[in-house]
């Protein structure tokens, strides 16, 4: 499993696609939150950084998918899937190991947004910033990733196309994301099963693990997903 794992970052980092993915994410937050007036966090007249964890989920529905794009639909492009079922590995180390190369590689990304934090600290009039907020905001962005991650997995299992596969994992990522509290926002349901179908989406519980407070359902929730999209993978590689 584990030499799937460095083996897909070895490849991911061997070229300039996985620098670009990761220099684009940290510039466009970089950009957003900084330079541009009506959004920069300078301008805010606290030190706060709500306005990067409210930006990062939509940079990750195209960052994730990227990442993982190639994660299966490569293997059966070019033939090494077959090399790799003979391989003495079951199919669960195959999707775990090609599922922790993706997350790391993710959490990697994170590290560097780190600085956002030692900038808004020294800025602070009081040297002091919300820590307990932030840790939990960051959790659940990793949450959040991982998530996603698993979902881009599944996607990539079902086609031998790295383009297909990111269009439908980003479309996948956008729905499940925003897709149950756009319609809980529906009139047919206001004041009735609203909060339930809100409930059922991924921002929901994001928001709730970003409030700081690790709430024993949002964590249920997420590995939930995660052990749902896996299966799926598992199950379309095992038809391979």
């Amino acid at each position: 499993m584990w030499s799937i794992c460095k083996k897909d970052i070895g490849q991911f980092f061997s070229n300039l696609t996985g620098y670009i993915a990761i220099i684009l994410f940290l510039l466009i937050n970089g950009v957003v939150l900084f330079l541009l007036q009506d959004s920069s966090i300078l301008n805010n007249g606290y030190a706060s950084l709500e306005a990067f964890f409210d930006l990062a989920p939509w940079v990750f529905l195209f960052l994730v998918p990227a990442i993982s794009m190639r994660s299966f639909a490569d293997e059966y492009k070019s033939g090494t899937f077959e090399i790799l079922q003979t391989k003495p590995l079951s199919h669960w180390q195959i999707v775990w190991g090609k599922y922790c190369s993706v997350v790391l590689i993710v959490f990697l990304v994170l590290i560097p947004t780190l600085v956002y934090v030692y900038t808004i600290s020294a800025l602070s009039a009081t040297g002091t910033i919300d820590t307990g907020g932030i840790i939990g905001s960051y959790i659940g962005l990793f949450l959040l990733g991982a998530v996603f991650s698993s979902i881009s997995i599944a996607c990539s299992s079902f086609t031998n196309n790295a383009v297909v596969s990111f269009l439908l994992s980003g479309f996948v990522c956008l729905l499940l994301y925003i897709g149950c509290t756009s319609i809980s926002k529906l009139t047919f349901f206001m004041g009735g099963a609203d909060y339930f179908i809100e409930m059922l989406g991924i921002d929901f519980h994001y928001k709730s693990v970003s409030r700081g407070v690790l709430d024993t359902r949002d964590l249920v929730y997420f590995l939930s997903i995660i052990w749902l999209a896996l299966s799926i993978t598992a199950k379309n590689i095992q038809k391979r």
